[in-house]
């Protein structure tokens, strides 16, 4: 050993508790919490010439068990037990002299190895023997004097050497073979290829290499500590190679005495027999055979031999969960066509481990389809009472709405009339079975062959067969802004049809398998939304809620969801509707289908086209001040802990809140702000309950209270001028938002100037259409408005126009401004004021024709709040003033106008004009 170290000193490194470093062998020491071998790392580092390569004496911890010698205490076996307990207390980076083994092993640094910044080992390769003679330092590393023991030769001719190494490899080659055959790992969980090589390995090393083989042996085997300090002890070749013989004959004699794995193997099934063939009840009798037959356990120790196995006798409990899921099966009551495939995948499964991965594919599989209601139905109670008892929930959970009530409340009707037809033939069939049972047990006394009056009577329960009334449910779209209510619509009809509701929410959705589900091909795979829906109510006929179907993804990479959904909204398809993964028709044609969506235009036409479409515009003031009355102010009186009196709300106080505090066509901002209300009651109640003064508790809301509750008013309501002024005339306008309409005033002002017309107030381009329509008309006939006095004259020669709407910051467009504009012009010019209690609204043609316009419900409902008193309207319009709440009926002077001229007169009956020679009469020629 030329490179070994000449020293008489060497620093030494003590390993960690329970490892003991071998010739031959490599080790890795971590330096985490070791300070003693960061000082050694460093005081390498600070020799000006660090020897190539460095050398480190490594000395395990002594065990109370054994001498300094190595030699095993016999004779005190008890004394040692405390001292072990004490020795765990002592950790390597603060052992003394006293805690180390009297021998170690020369070892080699051979680099250091970080799998984290905190985490770094130091490998260090095993060389030599030596024996520690004296401790010469301890802090902060340890040096000592040691004592080198070479190698001694080995003689060949050693019969007993001989034998002894022949041994050694034979038993070591037993080992190997004893652990690869019982499928145990080795020490480290080597493989079989790993193995091989330490056979091929410990064959080919000769009696010169004994030492060599005994030390890397030892390194290969679960020893103890004990063991290894022995063998790293042993000075001479023969005591080592008797001390690794002992500890493999140890070793052998433990696997002996624990496994019987040779009879198990040689157990096996008769010739020509095919296991995939046998049932899992079959497999698991022949088993219990084979391990009855070898007198011991399963070879896999406490492995679970599967679902179904059982020490008792084996196949208590998965039979039983088989039988059950066949009942659950059969009480499903499936299809023709599903029974046929649950009863090929049933058969599947039986014959299936519970080990293999298609086995719970399958099982999950079966339990879908026992857990879609193919044939349960809810039973529909349609009597006398039906249509008034559906009448009743509708209007007691919903204010207005006519359109959708009247829509249900004829399917209702429908549906009954369909039910009464279906009872009256089902009677008739009865009544012919029966007839032609009898007449079959004539033919049947007398001995006869049955006559043609049976085929007559076969073809007669056929033809009353057919016309049997099936039920397919319409397929609902409720469109409008948010918050009116169309999600609560549907549940309501769910309660009146009595029947089963589920919400489906497809906003959002962007995966075609979402609809329809995933093949059972992929990992993971489940039903669509709609089977779910299916599952979670139990029964085919339920009310299923297609909830914001106008924000379904477009088509994609995944599919296309809007596609999928053509075939579950098809009243001609959907009764054979395909999930990817149940794939087996399923009918939808009993499902009620109720879409809601706030916009018509995201949705694709053909599966807009597969809808019932039912607008629901915005709520009017008159409206949801019903609504606040009826459900909003008793619903937030209650979710704030008061009960009722102890607040009011009058109907002034919620014109406010609805007027000054919202704007929206829905009502969920208006429950915000009573909410808030109620809330700040709650906090005046408490404050005069606990200082027991609740008699100065006002529950009363008064106007005045509001600014101080909610604050400043959000939005101004425009009011009806008490004086006139010419050019200045009072429009009508519904807000964008829905639901709202109030009064605009429309100003216009003239100027010296040559004709310009300036538009102000963020006018949209329709609007600023229809103010050079009303110009032009006017320029036209201003000799007969008397306006100017030759026809050839300009009445714009000399003069510029501003026209101006207030609320500069809202924006403002539509043609429903038209007669405003014209009426105001002719005011203007002719100096003539418009009563201020008239507001009008109507489009203006360059022919003087006033033409219909929109939004009439909530423009008159805003003209009465504001206090307008007459309203002119387009003759057209006649139709919407059917639908106007009473109250607004009879609140405001209706009159209808066809031409610019009825307009004129009725705004100036006393008034002369020119051309008043007009009759209203026009030619259509």
């Amino acid at each position: 050993m030329t490179n070994q170290p000449r020293s008489p000193t060497l620093t030494i490194l003590p390993l960690p508790r329970g490892v003991v470093l071998l010739p031959g062998v490599t080790v890795p020491i971590s330096l985490i919490d070791r300070p003693d071998v960061v000082s050694i790392v460093r005081s390498f580092a600070r020799r000006p010439r660090v020897p190539k390569p460095v050398f480190i004496g490594c000395v395990p911890f002594k065990s109370p068990l054994l001498s300094d010698d190595g030699q095993q205490l016999i004779e005190d076996r008890t004394r040692p037990a405390n001292e072990l307990d004490n020795d765990h207390i002592v950790p390597p980076e603060s052992a003394s002299s006293s805690d180390l083994f009297r021998y170690g092993v020369l070892a080699k640094l051979s680099g250091m190895h970080s799998r984290h910044p905190s985490d770094i080992t130091l490998v260090v390769d095993g060389l030599t023997r030596f024996k520690v003679d004296k401790v010469t330092k301890e802090k902060p590393f340890f040096e000592a004097a040691v004592t080198y023991l070479q190698e001694e030769a080995v003689d060949s001719d050693n019969a007993e050497m001989q034998d002894l190494f022949q041994q050694l490899k034979q038993i070591s080659r037993s080992l190997i073979l004893l652990l690869q055959a019982s499928s145990f790992p080795l020490a480290n969980n080597r493989s079989p290829l790993l193995s091989r090589r330490l056979q091929l390995y410990i064959t080919r090393k000769e009696i010169e290499d004994a030492g060599v083989l005994a030390d890397f042996l030892t390194s290969m085997v679960d020893a103890t500590v004990e063991e290894r300090l022995r063998v790293l002890s042993a000075r001479t070749i023969k005591e080592r190679i008797t001390r690794v013989i002992e500890i493999f004959t140890r070793q052998l004699g433990d696997l002996h005495g624990n496994i019987k794995i040779t009879a198990i193997t040689t157990t096996m099934p008769p010739q020509g027999l095919d296991i995939n063939n046998l049932s899992r009840k079959q497999r698991d009798a022949l088993i219990r055979r084979s391990m009855s037959s070898s007198g011991s356990s399963s070879p896999f120790g406490n492995f679970p031999m599967g679902a179904g196995y059982s020490e008792n006798g084996g196949d208590e409990e998965e039979p039983n969960e088989l039988e059950e899921l066949k009942k659950r099966l059969d009480d499903a009551k499936l299809t023709p066509e599903a029974q046929k495939v649950a009863d090929r995948e049933l058969k599947r499964l039986k014959k299936m481990n519970p080990v293999q991965a298609e086995y719970g594919v399958c099982r999950t599989y079966l339990e879908t389809l026992s857990e879609i209601p193919w044939t349960t139905v809810t039973e529909d109670q349609l009597g006398v009472e039906t249509l008034k008892r559906a009448r009743k929930q509708l209007d007691d959970d919903h204010y207005g709405l006519e359109k959708i009530k009247k829509r249900l409340l004829e399917y209702l009707a429908v549906l009954r009339l369909k039910q009464g037809i279906n009872a009256d033939l089902e009677a008739q069939i009865r009544k012919v079975t029966e007839e032609a049972k009898a007449i079959k047990d004539t033919k049947d006394d007398d001995k006869e062959s049955p006559g043609p009056e049976s085929d007559v009577e076969t073809t007669k329960i056929q033809i009353l067969q057919g016309r049997r009334r099936v039920d397919k449910s319409p397929i609902l779209l409720l469109v409008g802004p948010p918050g009116t209510g169309k999600t609560s619509l549907a549940k309501s009809v769910a309660v009146a049809l009595g029947r089963k509701f589920h919400r489906i929410s497809v906003g959002g959705v962007r995966d075609e398998a979402e609809i329809r589900g995933h093949r059972r091909t992929y990992v993971a795979a489940m039903p669509g939304l709609i089977v779910n829906g299916l599952k979670k109510v139990g029964v085919a006929n339920p009310v299923f809620l297609l909830d914001e179907i106008d924000k379904v993804g477009s088509s994609n990479f995944h599919g296309d969801p809007s596609a999928a959904m053509l075939e579950v909204l098809d009243p001609e398809q959907n009764y054979t509707f395909n999930d990817h993964y149940v794939n087996i028709p399923i009918d939808l044609s009993k499902v009620l289908f109720i879409a809601t969506a706030n916009s018509l235009d995201t949705i694709p036409p053909p599966l807009l086209d597969r809808m019932e479409t039912i607008s629901l515009s915005g709520y009017t003031t008159v409206e949801k001040r019903h609504i606040a009355n009826q459900h909003l102010i008793p619903k937030q009186i209650a979710t704030n802990a008061l009960s009722e009196g102890q607040v009011r709300f009058s109907d002034e106080v919620v014109d406010t809140i609805i007027t000054a505090y919202t704007r929206e066509s829905g009502v969920r901002n208006l429950e915000r702000e009573i909410g808030s209300v109620c809330r700040y009651k709650a906090v005046e109640y408490a404050d005069a309950n606990d200082s027991s003064n609740v008699q100065s508790y006002d529950p009363n809301v008064s106007v005045s209270d509001l600014e101080t509750i909610l604050g400043i008013e959000r939005f101004d309501e425009e009011i009806a001028e008490k004086k006139s002024v010419p050019g200045i005339v009072t429009g009508l306008v519904a807000y964008s938002t829905g639901g709202q309409g109030s009064i605009l005033f429309i100003e216009v002002a003239d100027m010296p100037g040559s004709g310009r017309v300036q538009l102000t107030g963020k006018l949209g381009d329709v609007l600023k259409e229809s103010v050079e329509v009303a110009l032009t008309w006017v320029k036209a006939h201003s000799f007969e408005l008397g306006l100017t006095h030759d026809t050839n004259e300009d009445i714009m020669k000399d003069r510029s126009v501003h026209v101006h709407c207030p609320s500069g910051a809202i924006p403002k467009d539509g043609p429903s401004a038209g007669l405003a504009h014209t009426i105001a012009l002719i005011s203007l010019f002719s100096g003539k004021a418009v009563p201020p209690q008239i507001a009008m609204t109507g489009e203006v043609s360059l022919r003087g024709r006033v033409m219909p316009v929109g939004g009439i419900k909530e423009k008159l409902i805003g003209a009465l709040r504001a206090g307008v008193k007459t309203v002119l309207l387009p003759n057209h319009n006649r139709k919407d003033v059917k639908d106007l709440p009473e109250e607004v009926k009879e609140g405001l002077e209706i009159v209808h106008v066809g031409h610019i001229w009825e307009a004129v007169k009725f705004v100036w009956p006393e008034g002369h004009w020119p051309g008043e020679q007009y009759g209203g009469i026009e030619s259509r020629l």
